[in-house]
């Protein structure tokens, strides 16, 4: 593992308390950050590393008031938030537009979208103030090629993607960077929403042959919190296994 320093740094993860979130939680500790852990059912694994530096914070990232909630919490049991991951998502139902439920579209939306949106607005006024702050978004790869039978999911993750470069571009005169990062699928507990030939589709896409790893995601979401990504800001960052190169 390269060593990436945020010791002193306080970071939030949304969704942190497993799969993605977990491993992108457990490699900012090995860097030496404080993590507070944003989650709708925050709970640590016996697995986690320096539970004296780690604080689990109930949150409900569709709800503005839950975020203000969770922002004045992890300001009081850590201190200011220098890095937030808006890693929380959800994939929603594998069937046609024409056939999508609207509330479940909604619902993909709320969480993928409307919750990065919020997380960004409660922590970037102090971030501002503060004249530091690093924003990594967890978009995908379906948000750049859109994926058949997920178009609330790819809809969702393209406007993060667009939401990304706007922030970045409006950001950029300070000294807070956003970007974001588009994986092709990685296998962690999300797959049990999918359905099996969703998941075949996914795989075939990938030229390397196999599902990403958490940690491969984790390492380059490590590096984009660190004070060494000072140049690049509103930019995608591809791990899609050679999928989309673009």
């Amino acid at each position: 593992m390269n060593t990436i320093d945020l010791e002193g740094r306080t970071a939030v993860v949304t969704g942190g308390a497993s799969g993605l979130g977990f491993a992108i939680s457990q490699r900012l500790l090995a860097s030496g950050a404080r993590v507070a852990i944003w989650d709708l059912s925050p709970s640590l694994s016996s697995e986690t590393a320096n539970p004296d530096r780690v604080e689990l914070i109930q949150v409900d990232v569709r709800e503005p008031q839950s975020v203000e909630r969770a922002l004045v919490e992890t300001e009081q049991r850590l201190s200011s938030i220098d890095i937030l991951v808006n890693n929380a998502g959800i994939t929603g139902p594998n069937v046609k537009l024409w056939d999508y439920p609207l509330d479940d579209w909604r619902g993909v939306m709320a969480v993928n979208l409307d919750g990065p949106f919020l997380c960004s607005k409660a922590v970037v006024p102090s971030m501002r103030a503060r004249g530091y702050g690093r924003i990594v978004n967890i978009a995908s790869v379906a948000g750049k090629d859109g994926n058949p039978n997920a178009s609330a999911y790819s809809a969702s993750k393209a406007g993060l993607i667009a939401m990304t470069k706007s922030l970045g571009k409006e950001l950029a005169d300070t000294n807070i960077r956003v970007n974001c990062v588009t994986p092709a699928a990685v296998e962690t507990p999300i797959f049990a929403q999918m359905t099996k030939s969703h998941i075949d589709f996914m795989l075939s896409k990938i030229p390397m042959g196999r599902f990403g790893l958490v940690e491969e995601v984790a390492a380059m979401v490590a590096w984009l919190c660190s004070e060494e990504c000072s140049f690049s800001t509103g930019a995608v960052f591809d791990l899609s296994g050679g999928r989309s190169t673009y």
